[in-house]
């Protein structure tokens, strides 16, 4: 009776979950534009995604600053991780906290006071402020997943390489860095996908002149959900869940 219990839990957990990605997939091949009645099986959605070149630049956009804001905020964090992991230091907890306060800090906050800083230096909002504001949100987090593995680290091997000679540098690329490899993994692709999907701070830091996906959306499902708007959805859940099989399969190796 338990395990019924706990299995039928753990599926109404998942249904809650994934039932939406799955009635959106649905419609993505719904032959109906306008209407949410089923109207048949259909791939045009599909197609017309393929000529709608201002989604696909607003896609190649959100691809680009993911991908560079995940690589910059997984190395600063890293760093930062070590740092906080293997030195002592007159304000170590105030950086520590620092880092928590910014994680759990609403993203508005965090927006507006990104767009008063930029403003007030003078900077042009568009890619470098959007790029800047997507690092500052991702670090925190890269700094809390990679240090949690750093806990698991045997020091005695960090300071044996230190006792045969290794510089800081040289601990740092041939020990550090392989050991923690599952945690910067981890943190990259939660980068990826904080800065692939997010609204309110791209809202504020970039310009008229780089619109990325989140908001592209945004502002053509305020007039109603179109079906190519599903597919090109479907299509992105379909490159994350790509990635995380990849991510795992090279653990597993690892």
């Amino acid at each position: 009776m338990m395990s019924f219990l706990k299995s039928t839990y753990v599926g109404l957990v998942y249904v809650f979950l994934y039932l939406p990605l799955a009635v959106m997939a649905a419609y993505s091949f719904n032959a109906s534009k306008y209407s949410l009645s089923w109207k048949g099986f259909t791939l045009k959605w599909y197609g017309k995604l393929l000529s709608n070149t201002t989604l696909l630049d607003a896609a190649l956009r959100s691809m680009t600053i993911a991908v560079a804001s995940a690589t910059v905020a997984c190395v600063i964090g890293t760093l930062a991780a070590f740092m906080l992991h293997q030195y002592r230091f007159k304000g170590r907890k105030a950086v520590f906290g620092g880092v928590f306060v910014m994680m759990m800090s609403p993203d508005i906050v965090i927006a507006i006071s990104l767009l008063v800083l930029f403003l007030g230096a003078g900077f042009t909002l568009g890619f470098w402020t959007l790029f800047m504001g997507h690092v500052t949100l991702c670090v925190p987090f890269v700094v809390a997943t990679v240090y949690s593995r750093f806990k698991g680290f045997d020091r005695s091997m960090i300071e044996a390489a230190r006792d045969l000679g290794a510089s800081e540098y040289q601990v740092f690329r041939k020990i550090v860095v392989p050991m923690a490899t599952p945690g910067l993994m981890a943190g990259w692709l939660l980068s990826f996908t904080l800065s692939l999907d997010d609204v309110i701070i791209s809202f504020f830091t970039t310009g008229p002149t780089y619109e990325v996906l989140p908001l592209r959306i945004y502002s053509m499902v305020r007039l109603g959900i179109k079906p190519d708007v599903n597919a090109l959805s479907v299509l992105m859940i379909a490159i994350t869940v790509v990635a995380v099989v990849l991510s795992r399969r090279l653990l597993k190796e690892k």
